[in-house]
């Protein structure tokens, strides 16, 4: 089973990355071939495309459900565009490659859950719309919102693949961080915001539980660089509790919003292990 899930993460990224032209905001086409691969692989699930317009161009984000009977629910979601023309391995195909793949635990498994489970995969999350009511997440997040769906929380699953073991790999928006944490690129963190930490500790403590990935988490101010650089932050902007699980991305990743986020840099060993304390998560929680 273990070098199955690395098989199937490694092949989704792959297929990700080898789109051309890259899959940016500006290749829409290309944006549109993600979103089929991503459809493909949620076949089986029950399957719902958000379409959006930003002027007169349509944008797409997939949403694939399980338990759909339950009245509140789980949003895991992740952004499958890149920033420029970049292959975007761990950012963000490592993310939607997650999603896709606790899809096809739910679908083997069939466990019995407590809550409905969204896996969103959205677009238009890099620049230049971050930040803007025109990113997928805003628009997903909106229309719960407005419908005044329950979500117990939404997990942003932002760059999951990159680890370093070497000493010094790990860098931090602040000095005092390295008091607290790891020097070596070597865990993945949970980060929440202020008032949000018992959430953000039981995320914590399942996904270590459900895998042997080192896991840290951190409840801080929006205001510190990095805390709100993903899809969960437009959770938050409706009252929602959330949590973005990541690598850290430029605080680690050298090849962050480079060409050279390619396939070959990500460990999907560890990465397994991160998927498998997500899903540790959805069972659980």
């Amino acid at each position: 089973m273990k070098g199955n899930i690395e098989k199937n993460l490694y092949t989704d990224v792959e297929q990700l990355c080898n789109i051309r032209p890259f899959r940016n905001c500006y290749n829409v086409t290309s944006l549109n071939k993600a979103a089929e691969y991503i459809t493909s692989q949620f076949e089986g699930l029950n399957i719902k495309i958000q379409r959006y317009y930003v002027g007169s161009q349509e944008y797409r984000n997939i949403i694939a459900s399980y338990n759909t009977e339950s009245s509140e629910r789980i949003v895991i979601g992740a952004h499958y565009d890149v920033a420029g023309d970049t292959p975007g391995a761990d950012d963000n195909a490592s993310g939607v490659a997650g999603i896709l793949q606790i899809g096809r635990f739910l679908k083997l498994y069939r466990p019995k859950l407590r809550y409905r489970v969204d896996l969103a995969a959205y677009t238009l999350e890099e620049p230049p719309f971050f930040g803007t009511d025109k990113m997928g997440s805003y628009v997903h997040a909106k229309a719960l919102y407005e419908k005044k769906a329950k979500v117990k929380v939404m997990i942003s699953l932002e760059m999951i693949g990159y680890f370093s073991d070497e000493p010094g790999s790990q860098n931090f928006p602040l000095p005092f961080f390295k008091l607290i944490y790891p020097d070596r690129g070597n865990f993945i963190g949970i980060v929440g915001k202020i008032g949000q930490k018992k959430i953000t500790k039981q995320i914590e403590d399942l996904v270590r539980q459900g895998s042997s990935i080192p896991v840290y988490s951190i409840n801080a101010p929006v205001i510190i660089p990095g805390i709100d650089f993903s899809d969960h932050r437009n959770f938050w902007k409706f009252g929602y509790n959330a949590v973005m699980v990541t690598d850290t991305a430029f605080y680690r990743n050298p090849n962050y919003h480079r060409r050279t986020d390619t396939v070959g840099t990500l460990d999907f060993e560890r990465m397994s292990e991160v998927v498998k304390g997500i899903y540790n998560v959805i069972l659980n929680i």
